[in-house]
């Protein structure tokens, strides 16, 4: 569901038309917004990477909520994978639609490809926004994609499991004492560690903390810090404190695992913190190696306008206005309670965590967080594939 665990798109695949389950039903008019962007006709083509939010959701009444005065919103949620791929063709065929929401290691390929405009130029206010969650959104200097927040990963671990095995989750502060207590849980009968190592973006994401938590740096794949990250993940493997099925295990798998009662710790997204909090499970930062909080890499989307050969000053001005409202101080809230999201601005962050404790832990993570293309933009899909296949060697040695 979230836009992290999603492979980037090679570069081959940019100019894919609709989605095979979208041409199913529609042609290619459907796909994009044609026949609702038709001028006069007062409907705003809403696309974003969330179908579990059907008509009805708290989503989508959110979305449709915030339509300028005098227009309405048609919504369509669709894979992640095929809001860029429909997004290629429609802006080819001059039958975008007027806003897209696209995952954030997208954003530099829709850049790059002319698929999106210019913020700032169509009345987009992006002031007072992290820069460190706004950053893939953010290409030479322009800011092409403004995030309503970010989810993020953590260490989730079970108190029983852990009490049991008389470890204390606060001595945790590195890599060395992580270790340790995994060993504690796993001499006291219980089961080690669960994460994704899925080949692919999914299984990128969640080692990137282990890496930047190493002092890797993205521009350099195949450091000494990817082989101490690859050494101390494959390890938990070899010793026995992490299943194997972690090197095809995706994030909903390795949640899973956690949700036995089995495991002692999960590496997983802030996105699960209401069913752990069921479970009794509770959260810390993800260590660095030789202490403090590793980064994480920001996870959500973006919201763009999308180019149109045929300009229209009303109607994205219009488009502008939505995203305004879905992204105002006053609604902010709403919009990243919708999709379970922390808030890319402190101000509204802080009233999250004030109004749900829930959050609290999540958010010295997201404010260290670090985007993915941030620093080597569209290099990140090559890096990507390098770091995925040294971690399933790694994984699978």
């Amino acid at each position: 569901m979230r836009s992290s665990h999603i492979s980037v798109i090679p570069t081959a695949q940019k100019a894919l038309s609709c989605g095979v389950a979208v041409a199913l039903v529609a042609t290619l008019a459907g796909c994009g917004g044609s026949s609702s962007s038709a001028a006069g006709s007062k409907t705003l083509t809403f696309w974003d990477p969330y179908p579990q939010y059907t008509t009805g959701s708290v989503w989508d009444k959110q979305v449709k909520s915030c339509a300028p005065k005098g227009w309405k919103v048609k919504r369509q949620g669709m894979p992640q994978n095929d809001v860029l791929n429909n997004l290629t063709t429609a802006v080819k065929s001059d039958n975008a639609p007027d806003v897209a929401v696209i995952d954030n290691p997208f954003m530099p390929t829709a850049v790059d490809s002319g698929l999106v405009t210019d913020l700032a130029s169509a009345g987009v206010s992006t002031k007072g926004f992290d820069k460190n969650i706004e950053g893939p959104g953010i290409v030479d200097g322009k800011q092409y994609g403004l995030a309503f927040g970010t989810n993020a990963l953590g260490l989730y671990y079970n108190p029983a499991v852990l009490q049991k095995a008389g470890v204390d989750p606060s001595s945790i502060k590195d890599w060395q004492s992580l270790n340790a207590a995994i060993k504690k849980v796993v001499d006291s009968g219980a089961k080690g560690i669960t994460f994704a190592g899925i080949t692919g973006e999914e299984g990128v994401f969640q080692f990137l903390p282990w890496f930047w938590g190493a002092k890797g740096n993205l521009a350099h794949p195949d450091s000494q810090a990817a082989k101490e990250a690859e050494n101390l993940v494959s390890g938990w493997v070899r010793n026995g404190w992490a299943p194997k099925s972690v090197a095809t295990d995706n994030q909903s798998a390795s949640w899973d695992l956690m949700l036995t009662g089995d495991y002692g710790f999960a590496e997983n997204g802030s996105w699960q913190a209401a069913a752990a909090k069921k479970k009794g499970f509770k959260s810390i930062p993800i260590p660095a190696k030789d202490g403090g909080v590793a980064p994480v890499p920001t996870g959500g989307e973006f919201a763009t306008l999308p180019f149109h050969k045929k300009a229209d000053k009303d109607r994205q001005a219009a488009a502008a206005q939505l995203i305004s409202c879905l992204t105002s101080d006053s609604e902010l809230g709403k919009t990243n309670e919708a999709i379970g999201y922390l808030a890319a601005k402190k101000s509204v962050r802080d009233q999250q965590v004030k109004n749900d404790e829930l959050w609290a832990p999540w958010v010295e993570s997201v404010e260290n967080a670090r985007g993915r293309t941030t620093d080597i933009g569209m290099k990140y899909e090559s890096v990507s594939a390098q770091l995925s296949k040294s971690l399933q060697a790694a994984l699978n040695s």
